[in-house]
């Protein structure tokens, strides 16, 4: 079965007032839409399109929950990822994610403290972890992700001084080490704070054409969030840009923030996030610092393997999904032929670019620009026709297991 769902974007205060609507062919009502969440995850599941189609359920998540087995397949106890469109025109916080054993531990410890799930300062909302990777939908997304060899901070740093012996103090602290570094910073002692105020200062008077990526992100980030320890902390990260199509990975501990774009994100369906700065949200200062990974990683680029001509697919290893991007003029694409790939279990697609046909096993679909559905396994290997008369190349991405 080919289930249409759809949903409503979330209207988080960073979000675009544009991007979403636009790539959806909706009005634009001028208020922000951050997010669309298709998936079943209770805070926002996808909203069925034609409740009769799955016995009048209104939602994934109902009609998941009424038969498992039709809409999962046997042996599934729920749809392993959560796929969201995301638009940002305003940084997102400073954040990391659990590993699997940080995320049970943390539940289990706040469940038993009887924090309500609902409470602001709950950190973790669910047993699992949310490893996550994005793909640039926008001419560029800007990102902050990992932190970068600690040489290259320096760099920034005494430039970004220019002598004045201002920033000296986190200096020292570089010489520590990145972890030394990032605990005094976001426990925000008075060094600490007089630094972030002296590096924004700095950034501000710095000449265009002496920035670099990383001090002109000081200079904007401290615009929007003045004296935020993640001001500072920005400079110890990659300053990532990610044209359109290419995509970037971050797994558990990452240390990372969303800046500027348009993108698709795919992630296990989980919502357990740790801040550490740029938000007006719960910071847990000490619960960030124990999940931190805190080693320098080349910036967390994620390259598509390529099935077959039109067909790419992003799957990290060990994360239990992957997204299939399939483009195309008119042409079949197979997904299951030629030694390509095919589908693993429920599967959700979504049409960014012109019109698409999905043939699987049972049944097909036609999906236009802004359209999305699920997918279940009974339909096996889906093989995805472009339409020819749309003028256009068209583009669908599909998540699904791994």
């Amino acid at each position: 079965m080919f289930l249409g769902i759809t949903n409503t974007p979330r209207d988080y205060a960073w979000g675009s007032t544009t991007a979403i609507p636009e790539l959806l062919g909706r009005t634009v009502t001028g208020a922000p839409q951050a997010e669309l969440w298709l998936g079943a995850h209770a805070g926002s599941p996808s909203v069925v399109v034609n409740p009769a189609m799955v016995g009048g359920a209104d939602t994934l998540r109902e009609w998941i929950a009424a038969e498992p087995e039709d809409a999962l397949g046997p042996d599934r106890t729920g749809l392993p990822f959560l796929l969201k469109l995301l638009a940002a025109a305003a940084p997102l916080s400073l954040q990391a994610h659990p590993t699997p054993e940080q995320a049970r531990e943390g539940y289990d410890r706040e469940e038993a403290a009887g924090i309500p799930l609902d409470d602001p300062a709950r950190n973790y909302k669910d047993p699992f972890p949310k490893p996550e990777l994005v793909v640039a939908l926008s001419e560029r997304f800007e990102a902050l992700s990992g932190f970068r060899p600690v040489a290259d901070t320096v760099a920034d740093v005494e430039a970004l001084d220019g002598g004045t012996g201002r920033l000296g103090p986190l200096l020292v602290h570089l010489a520590h080490g990145l972890e030394d570094t990032v605990r005094w910073l976001e426990t925000a002692d008075a060094s600490a704070l007089a630094v972030v105020q002296a590096a924004s200062d700095l950034a501000a008077a710095l000449p265009e054409d002496a920035h670099t990526p990383n001090t002109r992100t000081v200079r904007d980030l401290a615009a929007t969030w003045p004296g935020d320890p993640g001001v500072v902390v920005s400079l110890l990260m990659h300053r990532v840009t990610l044209p359109a199509g290419e995509a970037m990975y971050l797994p558990a501990g990452n240390v990372h923030a969303y800046l500027d774009g348009l993108g698709i994100e795919l992630m296990a369906p989980s919502d357990n996030v740790l801040r550490g700065g740029l938000t007006p949200k719960h910071v847990d200062v000490p619960e960030l610092l124990r999940v931190l990974d805190f080693t320098a990683h080349p910036a967390p680029l994620l390259e598509p393997e390529h099935l077959a001509p039109g067909v790419d697919r992003f799957a990290p290893d060990g994360v239990g999904f992957a997204l299939l991007r399939v483009t195309g003029e008119g042409r079949p694409v197979g997904l299951a032929t030629g030694g390509v790939a095919p589908l693993s279990g429920p599967s959700i697609a979504v049409c960014t670019a012109g019109v698409v046909t999905l043939v699987g096993a049972t049944s097909a679909t036609l999906l236009r620009h802004g359209e999305a559905c699920y997918v279940t396994p009974d339909e096996g290997d889906v093989t995805v026709e472009a339409d020819a008369g749309s003028g256009l190349t068209s583009t669908v991405f599909i998540a699904t297991g791994a």
